[in-house]
Parts: structure tokens; sequence; C-alpha cells
């Protein structure tokens, strides 16, 4: 689509400025057609015809800068347009064009020729009602499309614009159209029907979640839905909205054998806006994502794409391993042992239960709730975390932070069935200095080692000097793994 003037006014519409850069057809029309698609995306789910027309009307006047558009409907006699949406200059639909006769004026015209219409001279057409209006308004393109499907006309579709209309945005209509109809035509074929309503009334899939909030993109899903745990559905709707925040411009809903993904695409943009604060608030909700994915034994991976013009994303999480695997109750004191032994379990293909639960076997680093699920009778694992606090007597093994997956379910299996296990634990870690363990507390707390430096009156040298010995005492391979080392050893 041509434009011979800045774009201020849409890209769909010509201007007399003629100053600026005309764009090729072929650019103009692919420009025109993103926005068809964006208008098109708002579409997916709706079932009120009057919802779908208001949808389309309001996205002709927010993507290309129309004064205003309407949609009539043809009503069920065949002898009478009835007007449901009106957006921009006028949004009521209970005025004098609220019903227009088939034939009649130029929509009636279009519903009963079927021709399409543009035209960049309304005040001058002899069959506008009132001219002054136009003129008094500035009103000087319409464009008209019949609204088809196969032989039969279900409405009319019209704008209205302050610039002349490219002869070529009638092709924009077009597509526009086709899609407007197929929704139309469903809409109002299901619009008294009762059975439809009460299918909206059960719990949405997955799949309508995240169709319902990727509204910058037509989501695809491949293979047999099932049913979710909530854990699980609660990090892909999640990523869904951050998608949407930024976007999104491809997403793709994949049930494999043992695993569900969403693969998606995110453009990034040189605009302004996307700042390093936009970066860092993207950068924080990922890793977010990846900490709860990992938890669950899955993964949220991201990579750059060519010329760094885009972002892949994939979210991969297990089904888990059902009714078949050993339960296991995880109730520990200490946040990160909590978290760090949910993720192991996650992975060993553990089911995590209910605290309550007289079948499972406990882990915990408590005193109080061993002494408790003793009683019970249940199988417990300590979780040791100071290695000078000895194991309850009722333990049937000790485990800590150093357990593998494997190590885990082993052992998990052996207490499950009533076992005694002997420590598959290495000797103490050695003890650390106070200086070690203040400057370790002051770490955790994000300081640098400047500002350490400064709160503690030493030079930096001896704050890396004794970070460096932390690193080895604890086995560390970073200083971030040795802040969780040390608050998984009780340092800090």
């Amino acid at each position: 689509m041509k434009s011979t003037a800045n774009i201020s006014v849409g890209p769909a519409f010509a201007s007399v400025n003629s100053s600026s850069v005309d764009l090729p057809n072929q650019a103009q029309l692919l420009l025109d057609l993103q926005r068809v698609n964006r208008i098109a995306q708002r579409l997916s789910g709706c079932l009120e015809p009057a919802t779908v027309a208001r949808f389309i009307t309001d996205g002709l006047v927010d993507q290309f800068d129309c004064a205003f558009a309407r949609i009539w409907v043809v009503e069920p006699d065949r002898l009478t347009l009835r007007l449901v949406a009106s957006s921009g200059l006028y949004t009521h639909i209970n005025g004098s064009f609220a019903r227009v006769p088939m034939g009649a004026y130029k929509v009636g015209k279009i519903a009963q020729n079927r021709v399409p219409f543009l035209s960049n001279r309304l005040a001058e057409e002899t069959w506008v009602k009132d001219r002054d209006w136009a003129t008094a308004n500035r009103i000087q393109g319409f464009a008209g499309y019949p609204l088809m499907t196969g032989d039969r006309v279900i409405g009319v579709l019209a704008t209205f614009s302050h610039s002349p209309m490219a002869a070529e945005f009638l092709e924009v209509l077009q597509v526009l159209c086709m899609t407007a109809t197929v929704a139309l035509d469903a809409a109002l074929g299901i619009e008294t029907s009762q059975p439809v309503r009460a299918t909206l009334s059960q719990p949405l899939s997955l799949s309508d979640q995240l169709a319902t909030i990727l509204t910058s993109t037509t989501m695809t899903l491949v293979g047999t839905e099932t049913v979710l745990p909530a854990s699980t559905a609660h990090i892909f709707v999640q990523l869904a909205e951050l998608l949407n925040a930024f976007c999104c411009d491809y997403a793709r809903l994949i049930y494999g054998a043992a695993e569900v993904t969403l693969e998606a695409i995110v453009a990034t943009s040189p605009a302004a806006e996307t700042t390093e604060a936009a970066a860092a608030r993207w950068r924080s909700h990922c890793h977010q994502l990846n900490f709860m994915a990992t938890c669950l034994g899955g993964s949220l991976q991201t990579q750059p794409g060519p010329r760094q013009q885009m972002v892949q994303l994939s979210l991969q999480v297990p089904y888990g391993a059902g009714s078949a695997g050993t339960l296991v109750s995880i109730q520990c004191t200490t946040a990160l042992v909590q978290v760090a032994l949910t993720c192991i379990a996650y992975k060993a293909r553990l089911v995590l239960c209910a605290p309550s639960d007289p079948a499972a076997v406990v882990i915990t680093d408590s005193a109080a709730v061993a002494q408790g699920v003793a009683q019970g009778a249940a199988q417990i694992i300590w979780v040791r975390v100071n290695a000078a606090s000895p194991p309850p007597a009722q333990v049937k093994a000790v485990i800590d932070w150093t357990i593998t997956v494997d190590q885990l379910t082993q052992i998990v299996e052996l207490v499950a069935q009533g076992q005694s296990v002997d420590a598959l634990l290495p000797p103490g870690l050695p003890r650390p200095s106070d200086r070690e363990r203040e400057i370790m507390a002051l770490l955790a707390q994000g300081l640098r080692d400047r500002d350490i430096a400064n709160r503690l009156h030493i030079s930096e040298s001896t704050v890396k000097f004794h970070i460096n010995n932390s690193l080895t005492k604890l086995q560390a391979k970073n200083r971030y793994q040795a802040v969780y080392q040390a608050a998984i050893q009780g340092w800090i």
C-alpha cells in the first residue's frame, strides 16, 4: 500500500505531505497485514457477535487511525441490516443508521450487490445522506466491504477516515473481512445455543488459558492434551503472561510422551523503551520461572536468535512419575534445604504429598517433626544441616545437601521398605573461622568486596583471601554456590 506522507495518520491512508519518502506498495501492504493480524488475534475464543464486531471496529480505529468504523449484520429476514458495533467518532448503535434496509444507502447497496467500495470524496457523493456532516467532521475517505461466507452475505464493514485512503486498502480489508466473517458467522450461529454455553462453564484447559493470555500471537497445540497438576500449569500460565507483556510472536504448546513443552519466540525491539530496565525485568522473571521449573524436574531454556533480533524460549516440565512413585513428605525448617530437596525429589520422580499422609517417607531437619512422625510409626530420613547436631535415634537414614538424585531414590526406596540405611555422607567439612563466617554472612546480603572491606575495616585483598578459604572449605566452585552451601552447613 502506497503512502505519500509521514505516517502519523496511519499507514493505510495517504497524506498530502509529499516531503517524506514513499514506501513501496509491497512493504506498506506487509505492514498493514501485520496490523490486520493483530486485530484477528483478538477474535480467538469470542462467541458473542457484538464482541467480535467491536474488536474489529476498535482494531480499525486503533491500528489504522480510522475516524470511525462500523459493522452491520443481516437480520434473519434478509431485508434489514442491524448495526452491532461502532468505534471511534461514534460509539452508539441506536442512531438513525441502527437499521438499514437492504439496498438503501451505500451500506445497503454493498450488502445487496456484494461489491466493495472506496471513495476519497465522501462529501461529494450523491448517496451521502448528510454532506454537511461529512464536511464539518472533515471526513474524506470511505471504504465498505461485504462480509460473505460462500454466496451468503452476513453483514457489511464500513470505515471512515479524515485522510484519503489508498486504493490498496481494499485488499487489506479483504484479508480482515475473511477472518471477521468466519468469527462473526460462528458467533451468530451459536448465539442462542445452550449446549455451547454449558461447555463454557467447564474449567479451562491449559491451552485455553494460554490462548486467552497470549493476545499478541496465535498459539498452536500439538499432541493430546492431558490434565496437569496445578503447580505445573501455574508455571506455563506465568510464562504466557511474561511472553504477552513482551509481545510474543510465536507460541506452540506440545504434549509429548513424557513432558509438556511450550516453545515461543519474542522479537527484540530496538525501541527506546526496550532499555536495561526492561531487560532486567525479563531476566528476573526468566530466572524465577527456571527456578520453579527446576523444582518440578523441568527447565526453561532461552537462546538468542540470528543477529540477536529475537529470543527463543522452551519451557519443558515432565508429567511426573504418577501413582507408581514412592510417596515422600519434605518438612525442613531451613528454606534453602526445603527447596533443594524438593527439586531433587522431583528429578528423582518421587511423589510429593501432604505432611499428614501416613504412607509417606518423611524427610526433615526438625527434631520436633521427627518426634511427632515417629509416634505415628512413619519412616524418617534425617537431613543433616549442622554436623555438630546428632540425628534423632528414630531415623532410618541420614542425608545432606551433597546427596545426588540416584542416591536419594535408592535411600527413599529402602526406607519405605522399613530398612535402615548407613550414612552415605562424607566426613564433616572443615569448620570456618569467625572472620570467614562474618564475611560469608555479608556476602549473602549482596555486599561487594569493597563494601565488606569498609564494613569490617579491612582491605579488599583480605576479604578475597577469606572468601577463597571459604570456597575451599565448602568445596564450592563460585561465590553463589559458597553462599548456598554456607547456609546449608549452618555457617550463616
